[in-house]
């Protein structure tokens, strides 16, 4: 049995059959197990393997067709991604047909600013991790991203911790917690000289910018942060789907 009893089996099994399709498990176009055999392979009902996919089908990723099936909707092979996946960087560049690292900035301890105190509900004089990295796309840099985490929630040592990882393997790691959501604020700004310099950019053309905070299931806030996007370099389509 794949999924495990502490959320719903329909949000499990939407969670499970939305990864499979973002890995291109299920490549885009291509026609999707039966609900019998998927409901088998879940090891859960099949009402619930139904709910998932019209979930899935509510957001796009999916196309269901009467008396023919379910099928992965063949246009995600031109979108880089969707707007649950916005954040994950990696995916995001790798899925964009370039290779992915991280190049990790500074990794320090300092004050909280007025916004982070704000955005993590902390007290004036708690201190937080922060973490800046550049993200790279075939050796060119992508995206400057700054996190801001409480320290307190840290179980390790500042210094020992691995910048690298990704961001939900970090919060797993070291802060013991799963992130459960996130949420943006996207809006354009001019590149200040640093980060103009990190992204190699030629003139003070707009950059996306993403602002973050992601909590757990108890609606705790985990971190906070700023990402500046060269979408020139990538490209950014999401998918939206219309009731």
């Amino acid at each position: 049995m794949l999924v495990e009893r502490r959320r719903s089996v329909a949000s499990q099994a939407t969670s499970i059959l939305a990864e499979r399709i973002r890995t291109q498990l299920y490549a885009p176009g291509s026609r999707l197990p039966s609900e019998s055999e998927l409901a088998a392979e879940l090891g859960v009902s099949r009402a619930s393997i139904r709910s998932a996919l019209g979930r899935l089908a509510a957001e796009g990723m999916v196309l269901r067709k009467q008396g023919d099936g379910t099928y992965v909707n063949a246009r995600l092979q031109h979108i880089p991604t969707t707007l649950s996946g916005l954040w994950d960087f990696l995916g995001l560049i790798e899925r964009s047909g370039r290779a992915p690292a991280i190049q990790v900035l500074a990794q320090t301890v300092r004050a909280a600013s007025e916004h982070e105190l704000e955005a993590l509900a902390l007290e004036e004089d708690e201190p937080v991790f922060h973490l800046r990295r550049v993200f790279l796309a075939d050796d060119t840099p992508a995206i400057v991203a700054d996190n801001a985490i409480p320290l307190a929630l840290l179980q390790q040592p500042p210094e020992l911790c691995d910048g690298q990882l990704p961001i939900n393997e970090f919060i797993a790691r070291y802060c013991q917690t799963q992130i459960a959501y996130g949420i943006f604020d996207i809006d354009a700004l001019l590149p200040d000289g640093p980060t103009q310099a990190l992204l190699r950019l030629e003139d003070q053309s707009p950059l996306l910018r993403l602002r973050q905070v992601f909590y757990d299931r108890q609606n705790e806030p985990l971190l906070c942060g700023s990402s500046s996007y060269n979408e020139k370099l990538l490209g950014l389509r999401l998918v939206q789907s219309w009731s």
